[in-house]
């Protein structure tokens, strides 16, 4: 089977980039396929133009690089996003991505007189979010129920998309590097293993 790996992340030696890296490795250590997508070193705009949103208004044929990261995304049997904490958030990058690329038409229909339909309902998606703060500072200030109402509720299930895992890997600036990478080879090595039981 195979994966798309998303990763939003300027630094291509960042513990981002290592954990997609590792995701990969597992998938690849059971006989799986991935691609990584790295917006940033592949230059991906994040802004939103006139052109994006006439595809949401009147869907309008998506820009040329919409539809190369829809088909990237339509050939995984799984979609994997890797990404820093930002302000409690993603990235304005990755959050670009999903703004142009998660479009009216192919994620979602809807109109001004139609209810949403999900489009994405075959979608499985994986959420590894890196964050130098402790899991006692997202608890306390309710981050991590926010992130996981923004992002995991708020943009894949709204499209019908099945979000599988959504992990937190907290103190990235401490000793437990080794324990995120650990964590997302794990993570590939069983990426599939229901399906593969299944099928």
């Amino acid at each position: 089977m195979h994966a798309l790996i998303v990763v939003a992340h300027h630094d291509p030696h960042s513990l981002t980039r290592s954990v997609a890296e590792q995701v990969g490795a597992g998938l690849s250590a059971c006989g799986h396929t991935f691609e990584i997508a790295d917006l940033a070193a592949e230059g991906f705009d994040p802004r939103y133009t006139a052109a994006d949103h006439q595809v949401h208004r009147s869907h309008a044929t998506p820009p040329a690089d919409v539809l190369a990261e829809q088909a990237r995304i339509e050939r995984a049997d799984a979609l994997v996003v890797v990404f820093p904490i930002y302000w409690w958030s993603m990235p304005a990058l990755l959050k670009g991505w999903i703004d142009r690329v998660f479009v009216n038409g192919w994620a979602i229909d809807y109109g001004p007189d139609l209810p949403v339909t999900k489009k994405l309902r075959h979608l499985k998606v994986h959420l590894l979010a890196l964050g130098a703060a402790d899991a006692h500072a997202f608890d306390r200030h309710g981050y991590a129920e926010a992130m996981r109402t923004q992002i995991d509720y708020g943009i894949f299930d709204y499209c019908g998309a099945q979000v599988l895992t959504s992990q937190l890997l907290l103190e990235s600036e401490s000793d437990t590097a080794q324990a995120h990478l650990h964590r997302a080879r794990t993570l590939g090595q069983g990426l599939f293993e229901r399906e593969t039981v299944a099928g």
